[in-house]
């Protein structure tokens, strides 16, 4: 049932899952973009440091390109809704661009091929920006109901948790070890072929999905007007609404500890150097999975929809913490090269390191998915805070100013794990598996793939103290924004009476 009395605006269960599903069609091209550093090193034959540079401009680009098709798409309200048309658009350019950078590239002159790779990724960019905030421009028109808010957290995490799962295993375990562990121009194409069509089916589903809501009646206020947006809104927004200072506070160190953590190089350093064990990394996923999913079950269903997001996102950073912090340890006096996991083609038994290993993971990878999942539906809380402060409805604005401070901090990612890279002695080729063992490189694996992580939850703790948006406080938003609908579709029906009046009196 979409709408009770209370005038609080509701969704069906698969229309929130749908929208869910749109996460996981632009993390498939974000997926196969970490592997950029890779095709311009080896097919391309651009420089370590020129590669990881490049990652982080295009991702800041990404964050500029964020504020302005966040005020366009505040301004459209057309025959196919605010979102639908940004998910087409979106879609499209993504497709024919990502093909562009992977198959076109190459067949340009040597002196060409960067600044045409360049070119196809900028616009790329541009597609990928479109797509992504639908999925957090969407959620306010789907729902305002602080009790079913936080369902989204959980089809959104059960579907990255998969996602994250069997991309690695289909990255790494399967294709990696199908091209002779070497990222070759078969890996990329075989690669793209994949995630193009993936993402293609996820994006029809979430059109299906937002196509009943993506209507003037459940927007913010309820109201067919366009908001007049410009850049100072932008200011304004950034200086007043402290909740969204805040999340962006926590979102964007999170995402940095995490683009690190889930790039290609630090795997390759983690596993298959430090460990030795390559195709441990795509297995770890699999034995995390369904403890980290009933781990999310318990931490959104239960926590944060009894408690608040706000508390589920506390409670769930400090597990986050602690098992870091452990995981940490364990590779500083643990013996990594003991490491083996059934499946991976030299497991011979259960050792005390490979035990641990597991159980830490586990514990880590379900508070993870607990706060990264809130993230999304606490974006959206944001946008009803700022009609609770300003009266305006923008989700656009919220949603892309999350984003382009958050890209703008994760942008460092690629080039500060290519600095590290450097800083120890490889800074003309990226470590592959067949790169020898060295404590410097050890170093740099464990502070890419944990440390930096361990900073951002930390962050997350501190800046939730000042977060103002608990459960009750949700709740009083929400009537009163149920209030102003009530009142502006009075005033609409008042303007409509008023209209006919004047044109009965003009046909007279």
């Amino acid at each position: 049932m979409e709408q009770k009395n209370d005038g609080i605006n509701r969704a069906k269960w698969w229309q929130i899952a749908g929208l869910a599903v749109n996460d996981v069609g632009t993390n498939t091209y974000m997926w196969m973009m970490i592997f950029i550093s890779y095709y311009l090193n080896g097919i391309v034959g651009v420089g370590v440091v020129i590669a990881s540079s490049l990652a982080t401009i295009m991702r800041l680009w990404d964050g500029v390109t964020d504020p302005i098709i966040g005020i366009i798409l505040d301004k459209t309200n057309g025959k196919f809704g605010k979102n639908r048309p940004f998910l087409v658009i979106g879609q499209a350019i993504m497709i024919v661009m990502s093909a562009l950078m992977f198959f076109v590239t190459p067949k340009f002159p040597k002196v060409a091929q960067f600044f045409m790779f360049v070119v196809f990724y900028a616009v790329y960019i541009i597609g990928y920006t479109c797509q992504c905030v639908v999925t957090k421009s969407a959620q306010t028109c789907l729902t305002n109901d602080p009790k079913q808010r936080p369902t989204f957290g959980i089809y959104s995490g059960v579907l990255s948790a998969l996602f994250f799962t069997l991309a690695p295993l289909y990255s790494y375990t399967y294709l990696l070890g199908k091209h002779m562990y070497q990222f070759d121009m078969g890996y990329f194409a075989e690669m793209w072929k994949t995630g193009a069509i993936m993402s293609l089916i996820c994006t029809i589903i979430a059109y299906i999905a937002i196509r009943g809501k993506d209507r003037d009646e459940f927007y913010g206020t309820g109201s067919a007007k366009i908001e007049k947006i410009s850049f100072r809104d932008y200011l304004d927004v950034l200086k007043h609404n402290k909740a969204l200072q805040m999340l962006v506070i926590s979102a964007s160190t999170d995402k940095l500890g995490r683009q690190m953590n889930g790039n290609a190089t630090v795997s390759i350093i983690i596993y298959a150097i430090i460990c030795g064990n390559a195709s441990a990394a795509g297995l770890v996923g699999t034995y995390t999975l369904v403890p980290g999913m009933i781990m999310l079950f318990l931490g959104i269903g239960y926590v944060a929809r009894k408690f608040g997001q706000q508390k589920g996102f506390v409670y769930s950073s400090y597990g986050a913490i602690f098992s870091l912090a452990a995981l940490i340890a364990l590779f500083v006096i643990g013996n990594p090269t003991s490491l083996s996991l059934p499946g991976d083609g030299r497991f011979a038994g259960w050792n005390v390191f490979s035990l641990l290993f597991l159980v830490l993971m586990v514990v880590f990878s379900g508070f993870q998915n607990i706060a990264g999942s809130l993230i999304y539906p606490m974006t959206a809380d944001c946008t009803d805070y700022e009609v609770y402060r300003s009266g305006k409805y923008v989700p656009g604005l919220i949603g892309t100013v999350f984003s382009f401070i958050d890209k703008l901090i994760s942008s460092l990612a690629p080039l500060l794990i290519g600095l590290l890279c450097a800083a120890v002695g490889y800074s003309k080729a990226l470590p592959t598996a067949d790169t020898p063992y060295s404590t410097g490189l050890a170093w740099v694996g464990i502070i890419s793939m944990y440390g930096v992580l361990l900073i951002g939850f930390i962050c997350n703790v501190v800046a939730m103290k000042f977060y103002p948006l608990s459960k009750e406080k949700m709740e009083e938003i929400a009537e009163d924004i149920a209030k102003i609908k009530k009142e502006a579709t009075a005033e609409s029906v008042n303007e409509s009476s008023d209209n006919d009046k004047k044109a009965a009196l003009k046909n007279a």
